[in-house]
């Protein structure tokens, strides 16, 4: 039988969503790796973006943990594993520390993970020591270890944070205002780190700035009880799955490219901006992403157009997802008012709004079976297609987001986290 496995293991939240998480997590991250230490980052909740800058700084692919989309068992299964070849175990919280159910405190509740609070102190002084105290008890038999303060102006400024602290949390020390180590955003988060010429040089910045300014000993090392994964079939034995992967086509999770790798599946990756045929494929996987901010090059790539359209005509299956269906639509319309057709295989149109038309977690029933994922976009769309179906919300939002189909071809505002149901998974892309 398998063992309990130690590593030592934080989890950094904060009071809210731009306080800093990415930042000392990444930093965190490349600091100690650096140092010559394995570390693996792994992001609470639905996200894309933080993860692939996590990723560059610990050099490890970044999973996510959820209580719900993923499961507590499988969340601890990926736990232990990682502890198994780990010296440290990050976990990136999401949004403000007790947001959304379940929120990264259940994640930390259940599964044993002390919590490191980042603060932004920036326009504080002694009301953050309030702050930490309440963060630290609002809910009883949190593990809350202590607070780093971030974007501090001076070390005196540091000083009065850190003697306001009530004696029973730690003090992780602070880090300075410094525009040399913030992460970029637009509409949908951080700007994707591929995109950032000098993210190496952020990420060293902010792993100096940890080095000088904070406590970074290694965290007290936790107890990963062995928990069984999942018994996977082959039901993908021989199917080719090419798969959009560029600078318009990014938001995938890494589990569900490895969960159609343990189906059986071989993937093929291609750039619908770029290459001008389809790799030889049984299915397609079109993720989302930022179809918006290529549309001219979308539209005017004729012949990876005209490929997918004939794939599509051929009865073989698609599934797209949020910026993926996007990309099928008639046409597509910028924040600016600027259209450009698009491959035209869904009716509808779909236009970016100037704030966030849609953010939940979503639980859908198809034809192949019930999985779990979570929507999250900044455009509204119309069409006069009916829906196969419609995402239900676990928290009762209001949000149902639509399912859908033509032919092979599923499409939906929702990412789909495969794992939660691989054999629906499955016959979504089985020829």
């Amino acid at each position: 039988m398998d063992e309990p496995r130690h590593c030592p293991a934080v989890l950094i939240a904060a009071p809210a969503s731009g306080q800093g998480k990415t930042t000392v997590t990444a930093g965190l991250a490349r600091l100690h790796t650096r140092q010559g230490k394995r570390v693996r980052v792994f992001k609470c909740g639905p996200d894309f973006l933080d993860p692939m800058v996590l990723a560059r700084a610990s050099g490890h692919p970044v999973y996510q943990l959820d209580m719900w989309m993923v499961g507590e068992q499988e969340s601890r299964h990926l736990l232990w594993e990682a502890a198994g070849d780990s010296d440290l175990i990050l976990i990136e919280g999401v949004m403000g520390l007790f947001d959304g159910s379940p929120s990264a405190a259940d994640l930390a509740r259940h599964l044993g993970i002390p919590i490191l609070a980042v603060i932004d102190g920036s326009a504080m002084a002694q009301t953050f020591g309030a702050l930490a105290h309440g963060l630290a008890s609002f809910q009883p038999g949190l593990p809350f270890t202590g607070v780093l303060a971030n974007r501090v102006g001076s070390s005196r400024h540091g000083d009065i944070l850190r003697d306001c602290l009530p004696p029973t949390l730690e003090w992780y020390g602070a880090l300075p205002r410094s525009e040399a180590m913030e992460l970029p955003s637009r509409h949908l988060g951080l700007v994707q780190a591929d995109e950032l010429s000098d993210l190496d040089a952020r990420l060293n910045a902010a792993a100096d700035a940890l080095a000088r300014s904070a406590d970074c000993r290694l965290p007290a090392p936790v107890r990963f009880q062995p928990q069984a994964g999942q018994a996977l079939p082959r039901l993908l034995n021989g199917v080719r799955i090419g798969v959009a992967r560029d600078a318009a086509f990014a938001f995938i999770y890494q589990a569900n490219l490895d969960l159609l790798r343990s189906l059986g599946a071989e993937l093929l990756f291609f750039s619908p901006l770029q290459c001008n045929q389809l790799p030889a494929v049984d299915s397609l996987y079109l993720p989302g992403g930022y179809p918006e901010l290529h549309m001219q090059a979308l539209s005017g790539n004729y012949p990876i157009a005209d490929a997918i359209r004939r794939h599509h005509l051929s009865g073989k299956p698609i599934v797209a997802e949020c910026g993926g269906m996007l990309y099928l639509l008639d046409g597509l319309t910028d924040k600016h008012g600027v259209r450009q057709a698009m491959l035209g295989l869904l009716p509808g149109e779909a236009t970016l709004q100037p704030r966030l038309t849609a953010l939940a977690l979503q639980d859908i029933e198809l034809p192949e079976g019930r999985l779990r994922g979570h929507t999250f976009h900044h455009s509204s769309l119309e069409s006069s297609l009916r829906p196969l179906t419609r995402g239900e919300c676990p928290n009762y939002k209001r949000t149902a987001e639509a399912v859908f189909r033509e032919g092979r071809l599923t499409a939906s505002y929702i990412h789909f986290y495969l794992p939660s149901n691989p054999e629906a998974a499955a016959a979504l892309f089985k020829p």
